[in-house]
């Protein structure tokens, strides 16, 4: 099974250092999305195995994009610098793997490996 994952994040240079460094794991990047409207449209084309996700869009919080997730029950984690982000992004965030920003390169892969497995 090949592994993907959708990346939502708004900043260019930190999407691009993301996308390269799942890349170079061996994943298959979605995205990346920047806009809520933009990972939504990714979605209807494919489900990830998981995503991760920046809590605050260009276009406004990420909450959409993972009840969208949920609903497909696809997993995700979220990278962000806010020790709460479910107090900017919902609840639906509450309880999300939060591999902070910047994300730390083992923390990534261990909480993707996580969230694939459960």
């Amino acid at each position: 099974m090949r592994k993907t994952v959708l990346v939502v994040e708004d900043e260019f240079l930190i999407a691009m250092d993301l996308t390269l460094l799942l890349e170079q794991h061996g994943w298959c990047v979605l995205g990346p999305a920047a806009t809520v409207e933009e990972a939504l449209l990714l979605l209807d084309v494919q489900l990830p195995a998981v995503a991760v996700l920046d809590v605050t869009l260009r276009d406004g919080s990420v909450t959409r994009v993972a009840e969208a997730l949920r609903a497909q029950n696809v997993p995700f984690v979220v990278a962000s610098a806010y020790n709460r982000p479910e107090h900017v992004g919902g609840e639906i965030l509450a309880g999300a793997p939060n591999v902070g920003k910047p994300t730390e390169e083992r923390r990534l892969f261990a909480a993707l490996a996580q969230a694939v497995r459960s």
